[in-house]
This record gives structure tokens, sequence and C-alpha cells, in this order.
């Protein structure tokens, strides 16, 4: 039997897409063949014209994921624009950094509202529409090296990447019968805003540098191959994993 890594045919929702990792990702599956819906608070503009360079179709749906309440909509409107959903990629994300000691109640509930809430209420309901299509799908979370490891200052980061992974086997367990694959991508250190402040601190930057094998950090566009395979064909029998993009850090 050929190995398929073909999306054609197939629509995928992929929340913050508006630049970096989920822009690289969106880019990957569209053009890979899939229609893009790309949620978030601020424009995607640039990728829809990456997608649409494609040939692929593109819708936006503006939401904010830090509130949950929003997700029936999101995939009722990515359902309406594309004519469904087979592929879902759990982007979004938002980070907090204090002292644990410091650490307060509300960047907790914000880091987990967006990461972790919003991205099983996601999951949630686009698989109740997969079951009601009868053609199952696949599901990615964006997990991070700190779903392995502590990490300092990012309490809420950390725990939330180490739920998402747990959460991502649970999903598998349960869905898996149903013929949705629930999998992760765990990324490591990329070259994103997320860590501007990392790559601009001259002895972390080296620290970082000197642990990855690759020496190097992640350009996004190194993400698109693992998003394109977990979504084809060719994962198929893969469930529950947490596969690491990461130059080789967690081999060190």
């Amino acid at each position: 039997m050929a190995v398929s890594f073909s999306l054609a045919g197939k629509t995928a929702l992929v929340t913050g897409a508006n630049t970096g990792l989920g822009q690289a990702i969106a880019v990957a599956l569209a053009e890979a063949g899939a229609d893009i819906a790309a949620v978030g608070r601020s424009s995607a503009a640039d990728t829809g014209k990456l997608v649409e360079a494609a040939g692929r179709r593109f819708v936006e749906i503006t939401a904010d994921l830090g509130d949950s309440s929003v997700v029936g909509r999101v995939v009722d409107e990515a359902v309406a624009a594309l004519g469904g959903v087979d592929i879902l990629v759990n982007n979004a994300g938002i980070i907090r950094r204090n002292d644990a000691l410091d650490f307060t109640e509300d960047d907790w509930d914000q880091v987990m509202n967006v990461n972790l809430k919003s991205l099983f209420f996601l999951s949630q309901a686009v698989a109740r529409h997969m079951v009601d299509k009868g053609k199952g799908g696949k599901i990615i979370n964006i997990a991070s090296m700190l779903s392995f490891q502590g990490g300092i200052r990012v309490a809420s980061y950390t725990s939330s990447k180490s739920g998402v992974a747990g959460l991502t086997k649970l999903l598998a367990n349960e869905w898996a019968g149903k013929g949705i694959n629930v999998n992760a991508i765990a990324p490591g250190y990329f070259a994103t805003n997320n860590t501007d402040a990392l790559r601009a601190d001259e002895t972390r930057n080296r620290e970082i540098l000197a642990r990855i094998p690759a020496g190097r950090w992640g350009d996004p566009g190194d993400l698109g191959g693992a998003a394109v395979f977990l979504s084809s064909p060719a994962a198929d029998y893969v469930h529950g994993t947490v596969l690491a993009v990461d130059g080789g850090w967690l081999a060190r």
C-alpha cells in the first residue's frame, strides 16, 4: 500500500494561526492540500495570503480563546464556511512569567484558560462533529518541552503543557475507536515572539544553543512536516504520541 501524506479534500481548523508556529503549520497543511480556517484574536490576513497562494480556501474566525464559551461558534463558523472540520490543530497558547512565590491567580487562570481549558472544549466540539460526520479525523495539540521538564518562572505554562500531554493520551484512548487520531507536537526552542526575551538575553541565548545538538533555534517552518504527517493517512495508526521537534534538546 502506498503511503499518502496528501491532505487533498480536507479542511483544517488551526488556532493561533496569525503568526509564528501556527502560521507555519497552517501554510504547511495548505501546501499539502487542506483548506484552512484560522482562529485568533488578531488578524490572520498574512496567513490567508499564503494559504491562498497555495491554491487553498481560507477563512478567518475572530475569537478570544481565553473564553471557552466561544468554542461552539468557532466550530459552527468553520463548518459553515468550509463544509466540515477534518483536522484540528490546537496551537493557540499564552505564557506568563514570575517567580512561583509571587505568581498571581490571574496569571494562572489566563494561561490555563487558553492553553488547556479551551483546548479541551474545542477538541470536544470538533470530535462531536467528526463522530456525527462518521469519517473520523485528526486532532493535533501543541505541547512543549515543558510537557517533559519543569522550567522556571512559568508555573501556569508548565502546568498547562504538562496537562496537554496527559490530555492528548486520554483523548487518544477514548477516541481512537471512533476513528479520531489525537496526538501532540512538542516544539523545542523556536524563534518566535514568545522567545524574543530569551534570544535577546546573551547569556540565556548562549546557554540554550549550547544544549541544542542541532546548534540553532528552530524555524517555524521546521514544524510543517510533523504537522502534515500527523494530519495525513500516513499517521492513521498513530495515537496518543507526543512528538518532539526540538533539534535534539531532549536527547541531551
